[in-house]
């Protein structure tokens, strides 16, 4: 779906920049231009980025470590 209509920023190109290792808001307006223009789609951008920040971090949270760790 278009987020920012201005630029032309979809929900999965804001995604495709949190992948790819923006880890903010603003970092993810730098990559992709979300909200650039008149702003009127800076709320709803930062939900998409909440959302996918939060489920990484769920996701990252879930992957099991050994119960020891060693330094080499």
């Amino acid at each position: 779906m278009y987020v920012c209509l201005c630029t032309g920023v979809t929900d999965g190109q804001i995604r495709d920049a949190i992948y790819e290792g923006c880890c903010s808001y603003k970092e993810v307006r730098n990559a992709t231009g979300v909200a650039s223009q008149c702003g009127k789609c800076a709320c709803l951008a930062k939900e998409v980025v909440r959302e996918t920040l939060g489920k990484l971090q769920s996701a990252q949270a879930a992957i099991p470590y050994p119960v020891e760790f060693t330094a080499a």
